[in-house]
């Protein structure tokens, strides 16, 4: 382990009794498309870490990061009336960590978390470990375990019709 993980993370990995690789990037590795390139993986493999309010509480997605969350496969995973991306004031409370850095577990307070099915796609994934500039890998099932996610299937499917134009634009890129 590095001396460059962050406080937060580095206190879970001790508390699960974890030694991992933490790689640091100083260019950075804030977007899924950033750490594929630094890492020299797949977009796939690297895991996106993103909050949402349900119905004004906090939960988690892991999501692999050459696709898109379908936020109404979330509502309907949770049983929820609503279902929006959370704020950056709202990631960094309920975590403990900025964007671009959220880990799939060792945050502040403990959140209900969905894995998508995708991340089993592949033998190795990369996550953020605490910073926008350090990552770890780890087996999909491992790292699903650690999070204490819940499988679904959450991923926009290609070819779903968007809610608005301003959505089929971007659901495409």
């Amino acid at each position: 382990m590095t001396t460059s993980t962050h406080p937060l993370f580095a206190e879970a990995l001790a508390e699960l009794g974890l030694d991992l690789t933490v790689r640091s990037f100083p260019e950075g590795t804030r977007t899924a498309a950033d750490a594929a390139a630094a890492i020299g993986c797949e977009l796939s493999q690297i895991v996106k870490s993103l909050v949402f309010a349900a119905d004004g509480v906090p939960v988690l997605v892991l999501m692999d990061g050459a696709s898109r969350v379908d936020v109404e496969a979330v509502r309907r995973e949770l049983g929820a009336g609503k279902v929006t991306r959370a704020d950056a004031a709202l990631v960094r409370e309920t975590t403990g960590y900025a964007i671009g850095g959220v880990p799939p577990f060792g945050h502040r307070t403990r959140t209900r978390v969905l894995a998508d099915r995708s991340l089993l796609a592949h033998e190795e994934i990369w996550a953020a470990a605490g910073t926008p500039t350090t990552v770890f890998p780890m087996a999909p099932d491992a790292l699903i375990a650690y999070a204490g996610a819940t499988l679904a299937d959450v991923r926009e499917q290609a070819g779903k019709q968007a809610d608005t134009p301003a959505d089929a634009q971007a659901s495409e890129g």
